[in-house]
């Protein structure tokens, strides 16, 4: 499984790097991007549900 993230959607509240700091980080404006490629080993694919379900804008999104 993949993490994305629509850079359009993110206002930068950082939710995603606070619960998941493995896959996610911020640029300097505050808006979240995905670390490397996005590919999710298994033991963090919890963490990066969590990580979508509480994103406020809906911009992180899972591809399986």
């Amino acid at each position: 499984m993949k993490v994305i993230i629509d850079a359009v959607k993110c206002q930068g509240h950082a939710r995603c790097l606070a619960l998941a700091p493995e896959l996610f980080d911020a640029d300097d404006l505050g808006y979240g991007f995905v670390i490397g490629d996005g590919e999710v080993l298994g033991e963090l694919e919890g963490i990066a549900r969590q990580a979508v379900n509480n994103c406020p804008e809906q911009a992180i999104e899972i591809v399986e």
